[in-house]
């Protein structure tokens, strides 16, 4: 019988662990969204976002669900197919980095704390141009995993 072997509890703590759920997430959530994409490939994106709109009893003469169709109009197969191959890479580096940090490996460490540290100067932009609480708790989140991510690495090289 195979019996699968995990490493014991991170000396760390769990907080690592929790990085690697989020990261998982993050990575489960992009490869569904690039399936969906795939999904819409040969289809009349138009025609599905113009029913999305009209289903959601919103006005397609709004603002939003105008910019929405005016994407939809201008999205075609080759196009879909960038957009879900970029999303299934993203997924891909997530999922690695996920693994890496369940594994306790070190270079996940890094990478996470990389990969978290490249969206703080966006998000911060982002937050003094339109203030609110989602990019503030999105900004807090960001530091709070590369804090973590450092303080982990900095155990490893301790011990």
């Amino acid at each position: 019988m195979l019996s699968m072997q995990f490493p014991p509890p991170m000396a760390n703590d769990r907080s690592v662990r929790f990085v690697a759920c989020l990261e998982a997430a993050k990575g489960i959530v992009v490869l569904a969204a690039a399936t969906g994409l795939l999904a819409l490939i040969h289809q009349d994106v138009y025609r599905l976002a113009a029913l999305f709109i009209d289903h959601m009893h919103m006005n397609p003469a709004a603002k939003y669900p105008m910019i929405f169709l005016d994407a939809a109009h201008n999205t075609g197969d080759s196009r879909l197919i960038t957009l879900a191959a970029g999303a299934a890479v993203y997924s891909t580096v997530r999922l690695v980095e996920a693994y890496g940090l369940f594994r306790e490996r070190a270079w996940a460490e890094v990478l996470a704390a990389v990969s978290g540290a490249i969206y703080v100067p966006f998000e911060l932009a982002n937050l003094i141009h339109k203030p609110g609480w989602l990019g503030l708790a999105l900004i807090l989140l960001n530091l709070a995993v590369v804090a973590l991510m450092v303080r982990a690495m900095l155990r490893r090289r301790r011990s």
